[in-house]
């Protein structure tokens, strides 16, 4: 019993066994990331300060749209510093109990406000296209600060019981077949019982008010949306689903991002650690390019603004 209890205590560290997966395209891979960091970096900044200092984007859309793309940049700089260290590096990654926890809170967190962001704008869209008079007063500013920080709040509470619960539970294990931390697959590393049953169904219940619940309300704002659209004249129509496809673009891809994570979790087996890797890499990656394209290029106004600067820029 007291050999069981030291091997227990003694997991002090956390293991990332992705790496091995990837020691043959290390460098490779090394170059796609910082290049992806780089460009995730310099676009998501470019709209956040277009968003900023141009009057004309002072709305409560292009508010929503600056919050994603900060939450991109945060995530971001959680994940990319450290795994180009690693992959950097010619042996296994390491990281302690604490940073891992850490790690996993900060993207748990940011991807959950992304969502709840997402039902922020979907909820936006809906009042001024199905509730054009009422907008003004419901999308107030005060409004809008009020909901940007229910949106960073409540998941920040949330996984933050969810991270407090994983760090009282003992480990057995200490590898994950990943390249970054994440709650659930940190409780997977536990010796099991009550308090790692406990962790999960609240991991599933935050999963449910944060992500499923917001999830559900995009679609039925835009399912209102799209049943307004199909009443009025076709002018109208086209402009409306012009500025609500930006949104529906990144809203898909969070959602497979996020489902195709899920399905691995539950689906995969410990012969397979090649599909962990390239899932955990698709999870960071896909969603922080895409969004500067999707909104940088998809919406008129923030695309218009952006080739006014370049333009300036290079005349000067």
């Amino acid at each position: 019993m007291t050999s069981v209890v030291l091997n227990v205590t003694s997991v002090t560290s956390v293991t990332l066994d992705g790496f091995l997966q990837l020691s043959d395209h290390r460098l490779l891979f090394f170059f796609v990331c910082l290049a992806a960091f780089v460009f995730v970096l310099f676009s998501d900044f470019l709209v956040v300060y277009l968003v900023v200092s141009r009057r004309s984007l002072h709305r409560p859309m292009y508010m929503f749209v600056a919050a994603v793309l900060l939450n991109s940049v945060a995530a971001s700089v959680t994940v990319y510093p450290k795994l180009l260290s690693d992959l950097s590096g010619g042996g296994v990654a390491h990281v302690s109990r604490s940073a891992c926890l850490c790690q996993a809170f900060v993207l748990y967190s940011l991807g959950s406000s992304s969502f709840m962001l997402l039902a922020a704008m979907a909820f936006d869209r809906y009042l001024s296209i199905c509730r054009p008079l009422r907008y003004a007063a419901l999308a107030s500013p005060s409004a809008v600060a009020a909901l940007l920080l229910l949106c960073w709040l409540l998941p920040a509470c949330l996984v933050g019981g969810a991270a407090l619960l994983a760090s009282r539970l003992p480990l057995c294990r200490s590898r994950l077949d990943r390249i970054h931390c994440d709650i659930y697959s940190f409780v997977r590393l536990s010796c099991g019982g009550g308090a790692a049953l406990l962790s999960e169904v609240y991991g599933l219940l935050c999963a449910a008010a944060t992500v499923f619940l917001p999830a559900a309300f995009v679609l039925f704002s835009y399912g209102r949306i799209l049943t307004i659209c199909l009443r009025r004249s076709r002018t109208f129509s086209s402009k409306a689903l012009h500025t609500c496809l930006p949104h529906l673009l990144v809203f898909l891809n969070y959602c497979l991002c996020t489902a195709f994570d899920l399905l691995h979790r539950r689906l995969h087996t410990a012969s397979d650690p090649a599909a962990s890797v390239v899932t955990s890499v698709l999870v960071v990656l896909v969603p922080t390019v895409l969004n500067p394209v999707v909104y940088g290029l998809k919406v008129k106004e923030i695309f218009t603004q952006v080739k006014k600067l370049l333009r300036c820029q290079t005349q000067g």
